[in-house]
């Protein structure tokens, strides 16, 4: 199966969930998430603000800036085609609607982030595999920031799942491998080789 074709399928599966369902399994990965012993190590974490039907969470946000986590979120530069990171410390007034209406961070009011300083990134996305593998949605942007700007952080992805599938996905050279993968019924770990 092409891998935009598998993005839509896994896309529309996951846009069935209901308000209800989506905010259970979101609470549970999150509590998965929270029990990891390098996200309790970390004192800087760069998450994703929650758009659709996505894993939702600005509520571990909240939390984190409660525990005196630093914590980052993206901004998208699609002239750039990068990510820059921003420090939040209240995602209610610092955050406002960015590329594709997702939330991402004021630059008027948040700070710039060195990314080599992120100790842990939460990552997106559209479909994984049991293998470290992630499909995003295809704009590429976590990949080149994993690769380029934060290379040494570890790497979890959060999905349902409902989203991940049994099968290797067609990965291409660009996709960056995950260290870790939470659902709301497992916490899968992975060997990442070093470049």
């Amino acid at each position: 199966m092409e891998r935009d074709e598998m993005r839509r399928q896994v896309i529309a599966l996951r846009d069935q969930l209901t308000p209800q369902n989506l905010a259970i399994k979101s609470e549970c990965i999150v509590e998965n998430l929270f029990q990891l012993a390098e996200f309790m190590a970390a004192t800087t974490v760069m998450f994703y603000a929650s758009f659709k039907s996505e894993v939702q969470t600005m509520g571990a946000i909240a939390r984190c800036i409660k525990q005196d986590k630093r914590v980052a979120l993206p901004l998208t530069s699609v002239k750039e085609k990068m990510l820059r990171p921003y420090l939040i410390k209240d995602p209610t007034r610092d955050l406002k609607a960015g590329y594709c209406s997702i939330p991402e961070p004021d630059p008027d009011s948040a700070v710039l982030l060195n990314p080599r300083e992120i100790d842990l990134v939460i990552i997106p996305g559209s479909v994984f595999d049991h293998n470290s593998g992630r499909l995003g949605y295809g704009g590429g942007f976590y990949d080149r920031f994993l690769a380029n700007q934060a290379p040494a952080s570890f790497r979890v992805a959060l999905a349902f799942e409902l989203q991940v599938i049994d099968d290797r996905l067609p990965l291409e050279s660009h996709d960056q491998p995950l260290d870790c993968l939470v659902t709301e019924k497992n916490i899968f770990r992975f060997e990442r080789i070093a470049c």
